[in-house]
């Protein structure tokens, strides 16, 4: 793949009327094009192999390009928002074939020429909205003039772009294990011990990798880009050029950017430039901590305040490239000090707990006005746990709390209620609860007492399957997503993957298939079924299905593992 800026691209178009090849990439040519800061100089070259970063201002769109020189290309495009959600497309266009005057052998002027090149939109191959890392693959693509839009409605924010035509053989971001979630395998008032399966990249690929744990009490982020984006100095967008003012990409310096030429070291934030007027120097916030461990695969958090709920990201870096994958995220709640037994609930305010594997957690909650009744709604995202609850003492209810349960006590004045939440022997626990005096105020859908999702084998073809689940006499809204599998994903990997706690929000946009609203007032008929088509053929897919309740608040039914007809 050859990549060019544009007025470069123009430049090396054919001259004459003879028709002349675009050069393939030489590496020793692409290695002196990526010292030569000139050659990007407008920062519309995307290079083969090589992660760049760049910024984008708010509602400010910006393209890039590249060539795909002859057809049956591999390539791989990968974009990683950084602060905020970024708007992207991908999109191809031909070349042309002849760019002389009049077959007079004088070369047209060079506007005329981007004219030419730019003026046709082309046509789109991925677009995505959001601030996932997300990827364009493709095992075969044409050959052409590819352009990258980006778009930023949120806020100045910046952002890397990766391409490669040898998608094979580059594999410069580490591959997660099997498993890629932290376990929690220790917790104490101050300390977390946290473990993860190593990646196979160090192992399988001889490949250099380092571990970085990323520590905060606000919530997980989903690339370390997000990470040094939050550390970097708070106004370090005030000292960016204005758009249309010249200036080299490759200077992220001078307005907070990560140097990319330390390769194989730590990435860091450098000083400003003083050609700006003055120095600034990175600001990291107290409450977000990055800390690089090598390559072992268990570490110790210490210094945490307790009872207090943090949560913890890990990233695999390749030390060679300095690129990145994340792990799975998970959070947890240091232990209360020993006087401080009890976690206060707030009427209708949903409260995160966490508890280890066959441990227990104390709730309190004090209604600060009469009522007649008291709702508690809880949520175990994994398996099943205990919950007691006592009035002033007395025990009023003890059941054990799969997925999503709500309770409806009779009210007292001045009544204190105690909430005794005990986990289970497999492994630790993490719930969502809620109290309120108020009747209307239910963040939590109501939910059948079959969430299973059923597939109807003899509505199977070789693009589709026709599944159906149960709703309740509650109007919610409900969506579906798909996502391809391997043949050997089993029920261990499905087991590992139900968190019912995380919703929509953290699936990709291409692997929703719809969402609709359903309810029935006669129970025994609230029962829905949906064709979902375009699928390969022999091709596995585990289904999700979210029911939304009026607060907001998802909860995920249990996945169901489909596979299409090989033949029809």
């Amino acid at each position: 793949m050859l990549l060019l800026h544009c007025p470069l691209l123009l430049l090396l178009l054919p001259l004459s009327s003879r028709p002349q090849k675009l050069p393939t990439r030489d590496e020793e040519l692409f290695q002196m094009q990526i010292r030569d800061k000139a050659f990007f100089h407008d920062s519309s070259v995307i290079p083969d192999g090589a992660e760049i970063s760049s910024y984008l201002f708010r509602d400010t769109p910006k393209r890039y390009f590249f060539v795909v020189e002859e057809d049956n290309t591999p390539l791989a495009v990968t974009v990683t928002p950084c602060d905020a959600p970024l708007e992207w497309k991908l999109s191809v266009q031909e070349l042309p074939e002849e760019t002389s005057g009049e077959g007079s052998g004088e070369p047209e002027p060079l506007e005329q020429q981007k004219q030419q090149i730019t003026n046709e939109e082309g046509t789109e191959l991925f677009s995505y909205k959001g601030n996932d890392v997300e990827y364009f693959v493709s095992s075969s693509s044409p050959s052409g003039l590819y352009q990258l839009d980006l778009l930023s409605t949120e806020k100045d924010t910046h952002f890397k772009v990766y391409a490669t035509t040898t998608p094979e053989s580059d594999q410069p971001y580490p591959e997660l294990p099997y498993d890629p979630r932290i376990d929690v395998t220790s917790l104490g008032r101050t300390t977390v011990t946290l473990a993860w399966k190593p990646t196979p990249t160090a192992s399988l690929l001889k490949q250099p990798i380092q571990y970085c744990i990323v520590i905060n009490k606000e919530h997980n982020f989903k690339s370390l880009c997000a990470v040094e984006a939050k550390l970097s100095s708070d106004d370090a967008f005030m000292m960016a050029p204005k758009p249309g003012l010249d200036f080299s990409p490759f200077d992220f310096a001078h307005f907070g950017f990560p140097s990319d030429s330390n390769s194989g070291k730590e990435r860091g934030f450098l000083k400003s430039s003083s050609k700006f007027g003055r120095q600034t120097s990175p600001k990291p916030r107290v409450d977000l901590h990055k800390v690089c461990i090598g390559n072992k695969n268990i570490f110790t958090v210490s210094d945490l305040k307790p009872d207090t709920q943090y949560y913890f990201d890990m990233f695999a870096v390749n030390t060679n490239t300095n690129m990145s994958t994340a792990y799975v995220g998970t959070f947890a709640r240091t232990k209360e000090e020993a006087k401080q037994k009890t976690v206060e609930l707030k009427d209708g305010k949903v409260t995160d707990v966490f508890i280890k594997r066959k441990g227990a957690k104390f709730l309190r909650f004090a209604p600060v006005s009469s009522h007649q009744k008291v709702t508690f709604s809880v949520h175990s995202c994994l398996d099943a746990v205990q919950i007691q609850v006592r009035r002033d003492g007395k025990l009023l209810l003890s059941q054990n709390v799969e997925g999503v349960r709500q309770f409806q006590l009779r009210g007292k004045a001045k009544a204190k209620y105690l909430i005794r939440l005990k986990g289970n022997k497999k492994g630790a626990s993490m719930l969502k609860v809620l109290a309120t005096t108020r009747p209307n105020k239910q963040s939590f859908p109501s939910l059948p007492e079959d969430t299973r999702i059923k597939a109807f084998d003899k509505l199977r073809t070789c693009s589709s399957v026709t599944v159906a689940w149960l709703g309740t006499q509650e109007r919610n809204k409900f969506c579906i997503y798909k996502r391809e599998v391997d043949d050997n994903y089993n029920e261990e990997q499905k087991k590992r993957e139900q968190n019912q706690c995380l919703g929509p929000d953290t699936r990709k946009k291409s692997e929703k298939v719809l969402c609709k609203y359903f309810h029935s007032q006669n129970i025994q008929k609230a029962v829905t079924t949906e064709t979902i088509r375009g699928l390969q053929p022999g091709k596995s897919y585990l289904l999700d299905v979210y029911v939304i309740g009026h607060g907001g608040h998802s909860v995920k039914y249990q996945s169901k593992l489909v596979k299409t007809r090989k033949f029809c």
